[in-house]
């Protein structure tokens, strides 16, 4: 793909949309430590210095998918499948489920979260930070009063920390529920090794499971003091 020089803000940001697919394509096909500023470049048609003009980094293009994943995740949470109803155990566990489900869907969210305090934060200009914090937080709210009408049980403080613990417990399950071909072997040779490994949908629903209720259960006592 060959661009002329941009000139216009909607040019600069049609080159900047352009950058944002062609990362997100590639993610499509290879882990995040593999996605190279050169290869990106090369993908695009644009000179390495060029694409800087428009992200000062590769990690700064990463996390604006990052943001951009996040915001489409949560815009499409109860549209593919209800939301949960039911008593208060119901809806927990089903809004647990939900949550786990859907962002094991989303591989590319995944691996991207579980990069982004390691990698992604720490190549990247305040000014960068602080937009793509402010997306995150704009999407975390918006989740939050999801999940207060799922479970009002839960104030605005419970629900994003359900959404912090969400996000934490992705970052780290992802790379474990990804093993090398050495572990692969291992767990084939012992497959009593793997029980601590149960999967990433698995695991993080039984995290989610166990924070919401503790969650619930600490407001009531709250309350009742």
């Amino acid at each position: 793909m060959e661009f002329q020089r941009a000139r216009t803000d909607e040019q600069r940001e049609q080159r900047r949309r352009v950058i944002l697919d062609t990362a997100a394509d590639m993610l499509s096909g290879m882990p995040v430590a593999e996605l190279s500023l050169n290869e990106l470049s090369r993908r695009v048609g644009l000179a390495k210095s060029n694409v800087l003009r428009y992200f000062e980094t590769r990690e700064a293009v990463l996390l604006e998918l990052l943001a951009t994943e996040l915001q489409e995740w949560v815009d499409a949470l109860g549209k593919d499948r209800p939301m949960p109803g039911g008593d208060l155990r119901d809806r927990s566990d089903g809004l647990a489920a939900l949550l786990a489900e859907s962002l094991a869907a989303r591989p590319m969210l995944c691996d991207l979260a579980s990069a982004q305090a390691a990698v992604l934060e720490r190549n990247v200009s305040t000014e960068v930070v602080l937009s793509h914090k402010r997306a995150v937080r704009a999407s975390a709210e918006h989740l939050a009063r999801t999940i207060m009408r799922v479970l009002p049980e839960l104030g605005r403080a419970e629900a994003l920390q359900v959404i912090s613990i969400a996000l934490l417990m992705t970052s780290a399950i992802w790379p474990r529920s990804h093993p090398t071909e050495a572990l692969l072997e291992a767990y084939r040779i012992e497959p009593v090794l793997a029980e601590l490994d149960p999967g990433f949908a698995a695991a993080l629903r039984g995290t989610l499971q166990l924070s919401i209720s503790g969650l619930i259960a600490r407001r009531s006592l709250d309350e009742s003091r």
